[in-house]
């Protein structure tokens, strides 16, 4: 089973490929923005399989976060705990 938490862009990279970086919890991650391309630095994504697949708001951002660290999934800005 996989858990997408949303993360926040943090460098976009225009092409025919579009790319991103994200960062969480002090890890840095590329991701492909092929699926949104309307993502900018600063919003929330949600990444599959290296893929942004979904461009969040920030109160949904944090609202999918919290209940994330309710369940002990994550806690704030932290690792992913299995």
């Amino acid at each position: 089973m996989c858990i997408a938490i949303p993360v926040r862009l943090t460098s976009v990279t225009p092409g025919a490929m579009p790319m991103g970086t994200v960062e969480h919890a002090g890890a840095t991650v590329a991701c492909c923005l092929a699926y949104v391309p309307e993502a900018v630095v600063g919003d929330y994504v949600v990444i599959q399989n290296g893929f942004a697949i979904e461009v969040l708001d920030e109160p949904a951002a944090r609202e999918s976060l919290a209940a994330f660290t309710e369940l002990g999934v994550t806690v704030p800005d932290g690792p992913v705990r299995s």
